[in-house]
Formats: structure tokens, C-alpha cells, sequence
């Protein structure tokens, strides 16, 4: 069985939301943060490892349970967060479940499926009715090509799109919703299933 690590992005500043997402908490009074770690967790990966930025102090208080990062350039973009985690990843994963912070809608049951792909070899790519989104699993042959490529707020896009031969998508729109949260105007007005 292929040993896979949860690599949560949440090293933002959050601006057009108003603050650190990786900060914020959803109706039910669950924080962002944590429900992700909790998705990863649940969805089958160990360790979990949060990478975090703008206001890291006040957010390595939610992430009990995670390693966590500091990525001093997060303000670069999600790239460099991309980079860091991949960085900091044990070399005994054979491939990384990477997740936003601001995706709440995704949770455990979508990734464990997409876990049933890992292999150090995988790329793997959750869709949605035919849309790229998260999670994405990268196994570990192409982490230093994805941390080469991720620049700015492209993440893994570029190496996805030159390597669009090697990508897996898996269709999760029957057990997660994509929407990531841009601005408090986005929050769900529920509970996420």
C-alpha cells in the first residue's frame, strides 16, 4: 500500500476574504484549517503537513495534529508554498494529496478516492463535470519538477498542463463540492456534507 502525506496550502493572506482563510471558520464553527487537516487526515493520509504564512502564529494554534511549515515567501504567491511542502515532505511518502485551505467543501470521502491512485509515479487530478480542482496527487518522481514549476499563484497548473500525458483525472462531483472561498460573501450558508 503506497504511504501518502497530506500537503495542506494555507499560507495566504487572505486579502480579497479579509484575513488568513487558514484563520477562518465555517457556519458550524469549524475552522477551515481544521476541517482540512481532518479531510487529509481521514481521507487516509499520514503525515499531514500544513504549510502556513501570513499570521502562521495565530494558525499553528489550529493545526494540532499536522507538522507545520513556515514559508517566509508565502507572500510570493502559492508556488512557493507548493514548494515548501514538497520540500518538507518525508522521504518515506510515495506521493503527496495536496490540498487548499479554502476548499471546505472537499473532504474525506474524495480523498480517499483519489488515494486509490498513489504511486510514486501518479498525477492525479480531481475533476468536477469535466473541471480540474482538488485534491491533486503528485507522486514523488515529479515533486522536484512541480516545486521547478510552481511559480507565483500557478501552483502545480504549469507541470500539470506540459505533462498533460501523465495526468489521471478522477471525477469527485458525486462526493465533494470544488468552490474554494474567495471573499466572506462566498461562506456557505450550511453545514458541508
Amino acid at each position: 500500500m503506497a504511504r501518502i502525506a497530506g500537503l495542506l496550502l494555507a499560507a495566504g493572506a487572505g486579502r480579497r476574504f479579509g484575513s488568513p482563510k487558514a484563520l477562518a471558520v465555517l457556519p458550524d464553527g469549524t475552522s477551515f484549517l481544521r476541517r482540512a487537516i481532518d479531510a487529509l487526515r481521514d481521507g487516509g493520509c499520514a503525515p499531514v503537513l500544513v504549510v502556513l504564512g501570513a499570521q502562521a502564529e495565530l494558525a499553528r494554534e489550529l493545526a494540532a495534529g499536522a507538522d507545520v511549515v513556515v514559508n517566509e515567501d508565502w507572500a510570493d504567491g502559492m508556488g512557493s508554498s507548493l514548494g515548501a511542502g514538497l520540500a518538507a515532505l518525508p522521504s518515506t511518502a510515495d506521493a503527496a494529496m495536496v490540498l487548499l485551505v479554502d476548499t471546505p467543501g472537499i473532504g474525506a470521502t474524495a480523498v480517499a478516492r483519489m488515494s486509490t491512485y498513489a504511486e510514486p509515479a501518479v498525477v492525479a487530478v480531481a475533476t468536477y463535470d469535466g473541471r480540474r480542482g482538488h485534491p491533486v496527487l503528485l507522486g514523488r518522481e515529479h515533486w522536484a519538477d512541480v516545486a521547478k514549476a510552481a511559480v507565483g499563484d500557478t501552483g502545480a497548473r504549469p507541470f500539470l498542463l506540459a505533462h498533460a500525458d501523465l495526468v489521471v483525472e478522477v471525477p469527485c462531483a458525486d462526493i465533494a463540492s470544488p468552490e474554494d472561498i474567495d471573499t466572506q460573501g462566498d461562506l456557505p450558508s450550511s453545514d458541508y456534507r
